[in-house]
């Protein structure tokens, strides 16, 4: 840790399954508007474009040909964001990552440096990564996943129903 310069950051956000969904073109052009992600989606409608024209994909049943999903351009979003973060060490590895679905929904894995290794740094630094994605996940109508989801609980209570 010493010699590398920087601290390990490994940890995931688990994301609700049920949440996960194709986007649309008017959220793809929202979404363009963050300065950070307009460069990945840009590409992407390219390659997309290109594979379903190629494959001559009927296009009017979703899950034909590919598309953008609101996990996928999150991931992607997180990804550009520990890029240019000055405290983030561009020098190591660097990833976001799904690992295998559980029954605590979807896990993205970031894994990446810090540049110091100075425990309070590595913790300022960790939880304001995480403040920020945590705020910014709304952005792609995506949740965390939480034991029951509050939502859940909610939506159990607004309506009447009782929990057996």
């Amino acid at each position: 840790m010493e010699e590398s310069g920087g601290k390990r950051i490994k940890r995931a956000i688990h994301i609700k399954i049920s949440t996960i969904r194709y986007m649309d073109n008017t959220e793809i052009e929202d979404l363009k508007k963050i300065a950070l992600l307009a460069p990945y989606i840009e590409q992407r409608e390219e390659e997309i474009k290109k594979y379903n024209s190629e494959h001559r994909v009927d296009e009017n049943v979703l899950v034909n040909g590919r598309r953008m999903t609101n996990v996928g351009l999150f991931r992607a979003y997180i990804k550009a964001y520990a890029l240019h973060n000055p405290d983030i060490h561009q020098g190591l590895t660097l990833l976001v990552r799904q690992l295998a679905p559980t029954e605590h929904g979807l896990p993205l894995e970031l894994y990446m440096f810090t540049k110091g290794t100075e425990w309070a740094f590595f913790e300022d630094t960790m939880s304001d990564i995480f403040d920020h994605l945590f705020a910014a996940i709304k952005y792609f109508d995506l949740e965390v996943f939480e034991l029951p989801a509050s939502d859940d609980l909610r939506y159990v209570l607004e309506n009447g129903k009782r929990v057996q």
